[in-house]
């Protein structure tokens, strides 16, 4: 099976790639300015940027995967999150390639705190709002796609947040970890299992990938500050309320549904950053 992987030089995509490799997959992965770490046989680097449709289809109907994974996006940019997502649906729906396409907790507003995969959204910032729109198009486009909703994904240390945290103990970064922008913390690799299940599977629509336990991002620093050794005292806190930017406080992904039907199991962030003894 061919996996074509669109922003496989993120963190989640470079998952991806040494998931689909290891699987014995023949694996293309995408990247916009430099590629990724992966290297070897089983993998194939094509520059790629989602905001040029003409670009994307000529690169699906060169490829002609089986299946597209979507993990590409940019916080900032509407044209990336919300257009290059629409022209990737589209030309994989053109090419007949199973779509994953991966979402974010960011669609929705907080207000409900508790949301299930029929749950809708309701962002209020623009990077939720370019979020809602693409799995609008998705779900146009390419029906029988996966939309896979999850959360704020960490790792083993090489996750944005972990990088952060460090930063924070050692005095590289100024800035605060807020203690009322609460989520479900998902591990890198538990994800990327999850999103490979659901490109092999008969499911379609919105699934809920996300990690078992809501923690706001203080209580996480703690956890990768025990982990690694770092002093908590270290952590400045303070809150999205106050100091912004705007952004859905409490918003806890509900993936019991989901759950039932993967082999992957999605931890908690206290169980999975707990040193082993």
């Amino acid at each position: 099976m061919r996996i074509l992987v669109v922003g496989g030089s993120g963190f989640l995509g470079g998952e991806l790639i040494r998931r689909s490799i290891a699987a014995g997959l023949d694996v293309v992965a995408t990247y916009r300015r430099r590629s990724g770490t992966g290297s070897g046989s089983g993998l194939d680097w094509r520059p790629l940027d989602i905001r040029r449709r003409s670009d994307v289809v000529a690169l699906l109907a060169a490829v002609s995967p089986d299946v597209v994974v979507n993990a590409a996006y940019v916080q900032a940019d509407w044209t990336t999150t919300a257009d290059g997502a629409a022209h990737v649906a589209v030309a994989a729906a053109d090419a007949g390639a199973r779509l994953v396409h991966v979402s974010s907790d960011a669609v929705f507003s907080g207000a409900a705190v508790v949301y299930d995969e029929l749950s809708v959204p309701d962002p209020v910032n623009a990077y939720g709002a370019a979020k809602a729109a693409a799995e609008t198009v998705v779900k146009a486009v390419a029906p029988s796609s996966v939309i896979a909703r999850t959360s704020l994904i960490v790792g083993d240390g090489g996750s944005p947040h972990e990088r952060f945290v460090h930063d924070l103990a050692a005095g590289r970064r100024s800035g605060v970890l807020f203690t009322d922008d609460i989520c479900c913390p998902v591990h890198v690799s538990d994800l990327a299992s999850a999103l490979l299940e659901l490109a092999v599977s008969d499911r379609s629509g919105v699934c809920h990938v996300a990690g078992a336990d809501a923690l706001s991002r203080y209580e996480l620093g703690l956890l990768v500050a025990q982990r690694d050794g770092l002093d908590p005292d270290l952590l400045t806190t303070g809150t999205r309320a106050a100091l912004g930017p705007p952004g859905p406080l409490d918003v806890r992904l509900d993936c019991r549904s989901t759950q039932q039907h993967l082999r992957t199991r999605l931890r908690g962030a206290r169980e999975f950053l707990t040193p082993s003894t």
